[in-house]
């Protein structure tokens, strides 16, 4: 399976800004992320991410 941003930004709506790569990647374990999900996560630059759209630029950004 797939994972686009938009579902990804979907999923973690609701998240507190600003958060880590890592706070990221927890609140998907802890929240039942699937394995892609999780993956997308771990892909991430370990930047600290201000808001969904830097978030999202980061998700679009091709690793």
């Amino acid at each position: 399976m797939t994972v686009t941003g938009v579902q990804l930004q979907e999923y973690l709506a609701g998240l507190d800004y600003p958060v880590s790569r890592e706070d990221l990647i927890r609140w998907g374990q802890e929240n039942g992320a699937s394995t892609a999900m999780l993956h997308m996560l771990q892909a991430l630059p370990p930047d600290q991410f201000s808001s969904p759209d830097e978030l999202n630029a980061a998700l679009s950004t091709p690793t």
